[in-house]
């Protein structure tokens, strides 16, 4: 019996346009690109641009302005997941038809007595079996069974939906599609073999993988890189008020975020030019120096006090 020829890597980065690309996420494309470049794979570059309550106005040319002047080069267009509105719904006609989902009236101020976990309120099942509410919401059925992947760099990682999360939203009160499913179709559309993402989002997989498995998708491999925080402990990101990265001096800034990785650049590489910060990274690019870590305070000794010593 032969064996399959394994699929071609495609890797992908994809931020939201809710405003400018800060040093977390840089750090996160970087993680990505290179783990895609040096295995010879795509890297595809994708706008999630499907929530426009939470979208910032120009928010997407400052990204792909920062992200070209960084010298990423992504494969193909620009994808917006916006143009995959029509397979979203067709996936969510799907769950319906198989009768996997139900419409949910409860709001949060009806969920604020609900027991909570790690990932936040368990929703209690009340609209299970019935909702007369003239808004809905659209839930997915959960089982009591775990759902487990093995992370790149976090190992096994297991989690019971059913009791720690409850049934939860696809599609939200105001039509929109929400996040889990939208990323599950596009990952599936684009061909994504591996997805590397900040740990901040490593909860969320257990969903997304409940989500592939119903809708009889693949699953991809998952890497969660530790996530930037700020030194008081809080995730670096726009509503911790992180600001964009600088459009210049790009090979400073590029070789924090390596510093960030764990990739150990030598100082002097910052001092140099983009192209060669970028060439050494190919050279030395090891995913394995962040087995393990889930957190890089930006006061930590990876970083070494990144703005006196990089920036």
């Amino acid at each position: 019996m032969l064996t399959p020829e394994p699929a071609p890597y495609v890797g992908r980065f994809a931020p939201s346009p809710t405003g400018p690309l800060h040093f977390g996420s840089l750090v996160a494309a970087v993680a990505s690109y290179l783990q895609a470049k040096t295995l010879g794979g795509q890297w595809l570059l994708r706008i999630e641009d499907i929530d426009p309550p939470r979208e910032q106005a120009g928010a997407t040319d400052t990204i792909l302005t920062a992200l070209d002047r960084y010298g990423f080069e992504w494969d193909g267009d620009v994808i917006y997941q916006s143009e995959s509105l029509d397979a979203h719904e067709a996936a969510l006609a799907s769950l319906l038809a198989a009768d996997l989902t139900y419409p949910c009236g409860c709001s949060r101020r009806d969920l604020e007595g609900a027991a909570r976990s790690p990932l936040g309120i368990i929703y209690p099942g009340t609209c299970r079996n019935g909702c007369e509410a003239p808004e809905t919401s659209i839930r997915l059925r959960t089982t009591d069974t775990p759902v487990a992947f093995t992370d790149g760099l976090q190992g096994l990682q297991t989690q019971n939906l059913e009791r720690e999360s409850g049934d939860f939203v696809i599609r939200r009160r105001d039509g929109l599609i929400a996040y889990h499913l939208a990323v599950v179709v596009d990952d599936e559309l684009e061909g994504i073999t591996e997805i590397v993402r900040g740990i901040d989002l490593m909860d969320s997989t257990p969903r997304q993988a409940w989500l592939q498995r119903l809708l009889g998708y693949r699953t991809p491999r998952y890497v969660h890189i530790p996530v930037i925080t700020h030194p008081d402990g809080d995730k670096l990101s726009k509503l911790t008020g992180a600001a964009g990265i600088p459009l210049s001096d790009g090979a400073r800034v590029l070789t924090a975020a390596l510093a960030a990785l764990q990739q150990a650049p030598p100082k002097s590489l910052g001092q140099g030019g983009l192209s060669e910060a970028w060439q050494w990274a190919m050279e030395n690019w090891r995913l394995e120096a962040m087995r393990g870590k889930t957190v890089v305070p930006t006061d930590s000794d990876a970083l070494a006090s990144m703005e006196n010593r990089y920036w």
